[in-house]
């Protein structure tokens, strides 16, 4: 009699433990799920957070443009200077859009993302002085940050310093250089397009008033 209490009371401890084992199983499950979930909408706040980002420095980036372009430098100074006053107000105001999607790096990817800043940065202040050569070393360092074989040179010492970032480093490398070769394609045209006006409002002239005589 006690013996079958002794196996009863055992059976009984051993069925209790399962349905306990089977109900934390199952709220660890339902807490999975619901982590899985949360990672899901984190990568959609930091992809939707990079692309405001880009959207910032892209916009920054053709506000200096405009302000740099020829077209700027051909218009009276009284006109110039109201633009000039409505452009820095644009910057100011998207200058105050603050956003900062962080990037975990390690000592080295930090010096590699600093290294390939400052040669990009370097063609940057030198754009207006020599625009075609500008363009020539963008698409050189576009060229190895690409993956399909380019149809222009690579720069191999910046495809190497490039390699030594964060992957999202990467892709903010090479969606910067993007920008900025549309913009020196866009400063081109421009200047393409001014010339030819003016060799059309020469040839409009009165043939006596193109050239003074002493």
């Amino acid at each position: 009699m006690a013996q079958a209490k002794i196996h009863a009371k055992m059976n009984e401890a051993a069925h209790g433990k399962f349905r306990r084992t089977l109900s934390m199983a199952d709220r660890s499950g339902r807490l999975l799920e619901s982590l899985d979930q949360l990672e899901i909408r984190v990568e959609t706040l930091r992809e939707t957070a990079t692309a405001m980002e880009q959207e910032r420095e892209c916009i920054l980036e053709m506000i200096q443009s405009i302000q740099n372009s020829q077209e700027m430098r051909n218009i009276c100074a009284g006109e110039r200077e109201e633009l000039d006053l409505t452009a820095n107000r644009l910057m100011g105001r998207t200058l105050s859009v603050e956003i900062s999607v962080g990037t975990t790096r390690s000592p080295q990817q930090d010096e590699s993302l600093r290294k390939a800043t400052s040669i990009i940065d370097e063609i940057v202040a030198k754009m207006l002085d020599d625009m075609g050569n500008s363009r020539t070393r963008l698409m050189a360092l576009y060229a190895a940050c690409v993956t399909e074989a380019p149809p222009v040179p690579i720069d191999q010492k910046f495809q190497a310093i490039v390699i030594g970032c964060a992957l999202e480093d990467q892709k903010k490398i090479k969606q910067r250089l993007e920008t900025l070769m549309r913009n020196i394609e866009n400063a081109e045209k421009n200047i393409k397009i001014m010339d030819h006006q003016k060799i059309e409002d020469l040839c409009q002239q009165p043939e006596g008033s193109r050239f003074k005589t002493a």
